[in-house]
């Protein structure tokens, strides 16, 4: 008679897994820009992951491109843990939601919309970090009970909590945040939100 060997009381198996792809790649990236920054004495940022008007910008191949790579640049590492804690927070249950392509859609929108703003209203300040897709990704969340012609209340707190808080700060607090990046960021993932949980 052969018996089998119970497992009852072996461990289970635990195993890392990559469950947010894109917000995990995006999160590298950021990492590996600060890295460089400080290795080329912010060169590498100047070049590619702050955005900024000078005297040949439109005829800089790399003005385009920092539309979208301002988003991966941060002034330290302070700045990058901040943003980063709450893009790991949120992006993989957005991304579980929308696919990463949407989601990576989201931010390339966000990043070239904030990008592009700051460059023509703000030629003399130099915008980078992740912000603008945090509030974007803040607002997106929000959405996530979204029904067609309802408006979740928690949206509408979220907007009047953290719209309103970047409003006050960018009128009463005097600092290096670009809280118009902020608001930008989060319209965009307000009319993003509302548009795919439309459909």
């Amino acid at each position: 008679m052969a018996y089998k060997k119970s497992t009852s009381g072996t461990k289970p198996n635990f195993k890392i897994v990559i469950n947010s792809p894109v917000v995990l790649t995006f999160s590298a990236i950021c990492v590996l820009a600060l890295v460089l920054d400080k290795v080329t004495a912010r060169n590498s940022t100047a070049l590619l992951f702050s955005v900024y008007r000078s005297g040949a910008s439109m005829a800089s191949p790399f003005t385009y491109l920092r539309f979208f790579g301002h988003v991966f640049g941060h002034l330290d590492i302070s700045h990058l843990t901040g943003n980063l804690m709450m893009l790991l927070i949120l992006g993989p249950m957005l991304e579980e939601r929308y696919g990463g392509k949407i989601l990576t859609v989201v931010i390339a929108v966000t990043a070239l919309i904030t990008g592009v703003a700051s460059f023509i209203l703000f030629p003399n300040q130099a915008l980078m970090g992740a912000s603008g897709v945090v509030f974007a990704f803040i607002l997106l969340a929000s959405f996530t009970s979204f029904k067609e012609r309802e408006i979740p209340l928690t949206f509408i707190l979220v907007a009047i909590l953290y719209i309103g808080q970047q409003i006050y700060q960018g009128i009463f607090v005097d600092d290096n945040v670009s809280q118009f990046t902020h608001i930008l960021g989060g319209i965009t993932g307000s009319v993003l939100g509302y548009n795919l949980n439309k459909k």
